[in-house]
């Protein structure tokens, strides 16, 4: 698994989810300030839960189909999925041991 966090598209977002156990997806823009805050922290993580959690991006103005198909309207939002099925959703740019946390009570 790699330590940098993994790129999602709208082609490869369901096969993906679905081929690992746990998966957390930063939907986010390059314009997205707060997105741009949030990146230093998805980075860190991926290096952290590699090998043990996916950790990615998907950016929503290249890939809208997802982010519609997951009713992202606000960013930075990240969806945690266990199972293929979404089990927390975290809006805004959020603290890193918020992320850590819901993390860790889905692991």
């Amino acid at each position: 698994m790699s330590t940098e966090p993994f790129h999602f598209t709208d082609s490869n977002f369901d096969k993906t989810i679905k081929a690992n156990k746990i998966v957390l997806v930063d939907f986010w823009a390059n314009w997205c300030g707060p997105c741009r805050a949030l990146a230093p922290t998805i980075a860190d993580l991926a290096k952290e839960y590699s090998g043990k959690v996916l950790i990615g991006k998907l950016d929503v103005d290249e890939n809208p189909q997802t982010a519609e198909k997951f009713q992202v309207y606000s960013i930075p939002t990240m969806i945690l999925f266990k199972d293929g099925q979404e089990v927390e959703r975290l809006v805004g740019l959020c603290p890193r041991n918020r992320i850590t946390d819901a993390i860790a009570k889905h692991q």
